[in-house]
């Protein structure tokens, strides 16, 4: 499923119209993105929890030259699903 798939999914499932359903979900993206970048995280019970965690530096292959390089470290987005999630797919 895509953006737009999940707004129109969305939508219809809250009755309301994709505009607005589209706005509510950029607004929730960019309100995780923020919270995530002042390095707090996101607890949603039930959904999952949002977090950030550090990656090292490391060395990695360049596939194409077989050169060893070096992978800078950088912050990445971690998300642990909740149990009511993670009840619907079994």
């Amino acid at each position: 499923m895509n953006k737009a798939e999940l707004i129109d999914a969305m939508a219809e499932k809250a009755g309301l119209t994709k505009v607005q359903t589209r706005a509510a979900l950029e607004a929730f993206m960019e309100t995780v993105g923020e919270t995530l970048k002042e390095g707090d995280r996101i607890s949603l019970v039930g959904f999952g929890t949002f977090s950030v965690a550090r990656r090292a530096e490391r060395k990695g292959r360049n596939p194409q030259t077989k050169k060893e390089i070096i992978i800078p470290a950088k912050n990445v987005v971690k998300f642990k699903a909740g149990s009511d999630l993670s009840g619907h797919v079994k």
